[in-house]
């Protein structure tokens, strides 16, 4: 029962801090976190205490505010860049443009469905980002598979998963990458053999 009182008195503590406090505390907090998600995002393998030290926070603070942006889902996920050759893999990008026939429930549905996801990934395609668009194209797909053929595949997957619903898609090869999520790749020299006549 203490510990229920215990709760119940914080808990209104915060949100009486929170209700009456300044609104410059409150963009304060919103600029402390941007601070600690742009230094997540040059390097999300950084110690938290590297984070603190370079932000001027304290280690506590710095936990807290990322495991808050994390419960929020502001922060989806972590994850490394890695060079694709060296997996014996090479990354395309499709570019698709809608039908104009409304999308029905169903297909929404196998769109946000993880039965899909199961099946391109039978065929060897590691989907990396899907992203709907603004403008000429409508969706936007970027993956890696081991060859073209199996990239084809994944087009073909798609035509017939979303039968009338795609008017056009293309499918580009990358061909090199200078770089990923701010990141600028280490070999970036090898740029140049693409430009060689």
């Amino acid at each position: 029962m203490q510990q229920l009182l215990f709760f119940l008195d914080n808990f209104i503590y915060l949100n009486t801090i929170l209700l009456y406090m300044p609104k410059n505390s409150v963009k304060q907090i919103e600029q402390d976190e941007k601070r600690i998600l742009l230094e997540l995002k040059k390097n999300a393998n950084k110690s938290i205490n590297d984070i603190a030290e370079t932000c001027g926070f304290s280690r506590q603070k710095v936990w807290r505010v990322i495991n808050n942006l994390e419960k929020n889902h502001t922060i989806w996920g972590y994850t490394a860049i890695v060079d694709e050759e060296k997996l014996g893999k090479k990354s395309y990008i499709m570019l698709i443009k809608r039908s104009n026939k409304p999308m029905k429930k169903e297909i929404l549905n196998i769109m946000s469905g993880k039965d899909f996801i199961k099946r391109i990934e039978k065929l060897g395609i590691e989907s990396l980002y899907h992203i709907f668009l603004n403008g000429y194209y409508d969706w936007i797909i970027f993956f890696n598979a081991p060859d073209i053929r199996v990239a084809k595949g994944y087009v073909e997957e798609l035509n017939r998963s979303y039968e009338g619903f795609i008017r056009e898609i293309h499918l580009q090869e990358s061909m090199f990458l200078l770089q990923s999520c701010g990141i600028t790749n280490p070999e970036i020299n090898k740029v140049m053999d693409f430009f060689k006549v």
